[in-house]
């Protein structure tokens, strides 16, 4: 709720969930790793995965369908392909809060530097 807020007080320092960012992504870093999509959309497409569900993490969540349709009565032997995608879900997630905070910072400090010229 509270980013919900912000966007609506200061939207000129706050961006939007559909932001594509405006900084350079090495700005502040040495080196930074790119992220990549292991799954390929003709393998989303095959397994029909809902477009909700294409991101990063979708190469875990193909494994995870695949092992609960092979074990299908005994769907708890999968605990260990279900831990791995919620797990990388959970990153995912971290990663883009990450990302918005470092937007948002940036755009503050742009605004500071700005004001102060």
């Amino acid at each position: 709720m509270g980013n919900a807020v912000n966007h609506y007080l200061r939207p000129d320092v706050t961006p939007g969930p559909d932001v594509v960012p405006s900084f350079d992504p090495m700005l502040g870093f040495n080196s930074r790793k790119e992220r990549v999509m292991i799954a390929t959309k003709e393998e989303m497409e095959s397994v029909k995965l809902p477009l909700e569900d294409r991101d990063y993490c979708a190469h875990k969540l193909i494994a995870y369908q695949a092992c609960r349709s092979d074990k299908f009565p005994f769907v708890y032997q999968c605990a260990h392909e279900k831990h791995e995608y919620l797990t990388c879900e959970y990153e995912d997630y971290v990663l883009r809060m990450k990302e918005f905070e470092r937007e948002r910072r940036l755009l503050e400090r742009q605004k500071r530097l700005d004001k102060a010229a």
